[in-house]
């Protein structure tokens, strides 16, 4: 009798550990992915490489599209139209590529009327190319695509070329890391578009300095892979808009490395 009751304990046990371990995301990582264009790239190449960015790992969506911490870009916004059909007439002597480029590269240089100065630098986390590539994108939606392989090829000059990377059918060149480092795991999430930590981050979320002291490691956890779970005090303005791939993004290791690291700063 109490073999079997020591049987049950170890298979209930196991049991539990199981479900647990297929509860975390074990899918590689999606970081941003550097991009290198063969020669001869069409516009719809072009635009397919930024619609990626956009929806997944440049973080964009986080903010834009919802009309309430940053300009619609995918939808109509104050009745001008899509942002491809009226970029060009946001800034006069503009045209829409430049000015869809200084808006990445320079964001607070021309804040749409009712919204902070809020958005970063994407040279932070994007490289020139793949920024030459979300102008194409946005560009598409509702304008005419002007971005070309030399706005590409003067990119890559000036950041000393691309390195040599595996080439894709579609003639665009990919990399994928999956670091443990937090810090780069943070980064290439664009985690820091929103959370600060140190000198680095912006204000719109919960700060990562002193996180641990506030919450839970389990809590942490939680927070990343159902963001609408909970809404940290102060915040509920933005709830509802962190967003909620990051499960499906992150490897086990991951996403432990960083619950601990988070858990860690006090």
């Amino acid at each position: 009798m109490t073999n079997l009751k020591v049987l049950a304990v170890v298979l209930v046990t196991l049991l539990a550990y199981t479900s647990l371990a297929n509860m975390i995301p074990q899918v590689e990582s999606e970081v941003p992915r550097e991009l290198s264009f063969a020669e001869g790239a069409t516009p719809e190449q072009l635009v397919s490489a930024g619609e990626e960015l956009y929806a997944g790992a440049g973080g964009c969506t986080a903010c834009h599209g919802l009309g309430t911490r940053a300009p619609n870009l995918l939808t109509d916004e104050g009745g001008a139209g899509t942002i491809g059909a009226r970029c060009a007439t946001r800034v006069p002597g503009m045209t829409c590529k430049e000015y869809l480029h200084q808006s990445l590269v320079e964001p607070n240089a021309h804040v749409l009327e009712g919204y902070q100065p809020i958005m970063p630098d994407m040279r932070r986390t994007l490289s020139e190319v793949q920024i030459w590539a979300l102008v194409a994108y946005l560009e598409s939606l509702g304008g005419e695509v002007t971005v070309t392989t030399e706005d590409l090829a003067q990119a890559e000059a000036a950041s000393g070329g691309p390195a040599p990377l595996a080439t894709t059918p579609s003639g665009v060149t990919q990399t994928t890391t999956a670091s443990l480092d937090p810090m780069t795991i943070l980064r290439d999430q664009t985690c820091l578009l929103c959370h600060k930590i140190g000198d680095e981050g912006g204000p719109v979320g919960p700060p990562f300095d002193g996180m641990g002291g506030r919450i839970s490691a389990d809590r942490i956890r939680r927070g990343i892979l159902e963001p609408n779970a909970d809404t940290a005090d102060g915040y509920a303005q933005f709830a509802g808009t962190m967003p909620q791939n990051f499960g499906q993004q992150l490897t086990a290791a991951q996403l432990e490395a960083v619950v601990r690291f988070l858990s860690e700063q006090r």
